[in-house]
């Protein structure tokens, strides 16, 4: 029971913590965590946390900023997507916990997710539903996903792999071993 408690305030920590950065005044756009986060939410907790923690991402921003609306579907379902893929990804890919293998793993579903999150998103709400033209939601869709790829690949690098360490985490029992207190060196 202790254990589900844990999980659930880490859950709700990193929601709330890619709220905060998403809430920040004058951030660049798609400068933010939430598929950094994302990823090992999925790898350690499973395809529905991470569909979740992904949903939840986008409709908690938009609750909070007075901006629901039909972008907050597509949004939503394409980061919903992702959490999915994540799941799936990270349990078929063998990575050491921390490694550089784990890290590029972590870029790698990145670069990949990004494109096609920015492909679903910028290409289909503009032209579906603004009336603009494809070719002009395509070229003005260049610079938001060479910032958001960048953005997301240090993310991907910098934080996934430590958010995924505190996840896993478990507390270390401590023990005081008798030889240890008064022979502190041993061979």
């Amino acid at each position: 029971m202790e254990a589900s408690i844990k999980n659930y305030f880490k859950f709700f920590l990193g929601l709330i913590l890619c709220l905060l950065v998403r809430l920040i005044p004058f951030r660049a756009p798609n400068v933010e965590p939430i598929l950094a986060t994302m990823m090992p939410f999925s790898k350690v907790y499973g395809a529905f946390v991470g569909f979740s923690f992904a949903v939840l991402s986008i409709l908690l921003y938009d609750i909070v900023t007075g901006t629901l609306g039909i972008q907050t579907f597509f949004t939503a379902i394409a980061y919903g997507i992702l959490g999915l893929w994540a799941a799936r990804y990270f349990s078929a890919q063998k990575c050491v916990p921390g490694g550089k293998k784990d890290k590029w793993g972590y870029v790698r579903f990145a670069i990949f997710g990004t494109l096609f999150f920015d492909a679903f998103t910028g290409l289909s709400v503009g032209p579906i539903f603004f009336h603009q033209s494809f070719f002009g939601s395509l070229v003005g869709q260049i610079p938001f996903t060479a910032l958001h790829l960048l953005s997301n690949v240090v993310f991907a690098f910098a934080l996934s792999p430590t958010i995924y360490n505190f996840l896993i985490r478990k507390k270390k029992e401590k023990k005081l071993s008798f030889i240890s207190i008064f022979h502190p060196k041993t061979t």
